[in-house]
């Protein structure tokens, strides 16, 4: 059974479920997923839990399957958590998960938590006998454009709000941009925010004063933002993680990762795949998806051979080699890297004139 996680409270309001199972990458949510299950499971009595964190090869399934089914010895209702941080169950793991789930007792709740899954995982056996036995919570990201609704919803819950009209849109949006990719960087500063401004309206002055100093930056975000063609963007998050102290051979890491399957995609579309098998062969989900299909038809093949390339010498810069025709600095290598990239992907097929403007960045870089 899929709930969706602003069903929730609605959901637990209408009574416990033997099994919740809460999966995402987003920490801050699956956190608070968690805490609402917890909290209910308190009221209704189950007050003595259980925390099995299923780490390496060795874990003790059969434990864990007998400490479940002598539950009913105790007086009171339990809460049983499993986490599985790799969401890789292993085989013998996958078949006790199963039978876990034909053995559930209405005097236990059991929260499982896992990490994003894709879809191979998610067709798994086990987790397939999870979903059918209880309650499936799919915890997505905020995506960068509703970041801003997101972070007006959280401040009206504690009783304050930003201006109206554009001038609350614009404080808004410099509040998204300090704390990007990172909900719980976001939700701390909207605490903040609770205990130095009394409720009612913040003016942009008091939002700045706060957050000023507290830009926290995903470097996985950096990809997406160059994929979807999002160049003033890109250059500020690559500027911030630079500022922040981020090893400049992780965020080379993850753009050439972007690169190289990029490269995989269109190589399997030219040998004929259609593009969804291509992006499921690559191993490409979620957000990268659908910004793959968008990216993928405005590379040609000679595009993508030079920034293989081109990532290959900012390898080398990152490491400590210097090439003749690159800057010195690895991060003005990576700076190049990201606008080579943006010059297919921040314009349109055919738009010349954005791909020029984007060409003359690089090569200045």
């Amino acid at each position: 059974m899929q709930v969706r996680l602003e069903q929730l409270a609605a959901h637990l309001q209408k009574g416990l479920r033997p099994l919740y199972t809460v999966w995402g990458d987003e920490p801050l949510l699956a956190q608070e997923a968690g805490d609402a299950i917890r909290a209910a499971a308190r009221a209704a009595g189950h007050t003595e839990r259980q925390v099995h964190s299923v780490t390496g090869a060795h874990f003790n399934w059969s434990a864990l399957l007998g400490a479940a089914q002598a539950m009913s010895l105790f007086a009171d209702k339990q809460l049983i958590e499993i986490r599985i941080p790799s969401g890789k169950p292993g085989k013998e793991g996958s078949e006790a998960l199963q039978r876990y789930a034909q053995t559930l007792s209405d005097d236990v709740v059991t929260v499982i938590q896992l990490p994003r899954l894709d879809r191979q995982q998610q067709a798994g056996a086990w987790f397939t006998a999870l979903d059918a036995a209880g309650v499936t919570i799919r915890i997505d990201p905020i995506e960068r454009k509703a970041l801003p609704a997101w972070i007006a919803q959280r401040l009206a819950a504690q009783g304050q709000r930003v201006q109206g009209g554009e001038a609350g849109q614009q404080t808004l949006a410099f509040f998204a941009d300090r704390v990007e990719g990172n909900l719980l960087a976001a939700h701390q500063e909207i605490q903040k925010l609770a205990l130095l401004y009394p409720q009612g309206e913040l003016a942009f002055e008091q939002i700045e004063s706060a957050v000023l100093n507290v830009a926290r930056y995903d470097v996985f975000k950096l990809g997406e933002a160059v994929l979807a063609g999002q160049v003033a963007r890109a250059l500020r998050m690559l500027d911030g993680l630079q500022a922040e102290g981020e090893a400049a051979v992780l965020v080379h890491w993850t753009l050439a990762e972007d690169i190289r399957a990029l490269k995989r995609v269109k190589d399997a579309i030219n040998a004929g795949k259609p593009l969804p098998m291509a992006l499921r062969e690559a191993r490409v989900w979620g957000v990268k998806e659908r910004l793959f299909e968008r990216a993928v038809p405005l590379f040609t093949d000679n595009a993508l051979a030079q920034l293989l390339h081109a990532a290959q010498v900012c390898d080398g810069l990152v490491k400590g080699l210097k090439h003749p025709d690159w800057p010195l600095e690895p991060w003005d290598g990576l700076k190049r890297l990201v606008l080579m990239t943006a010059q297919c992907t921040a314009v349109a097929p055919g738009s010349a004139r954005g791909r020029t403007v984007v060409q003359r960045l690089a090569l200045g870089a």
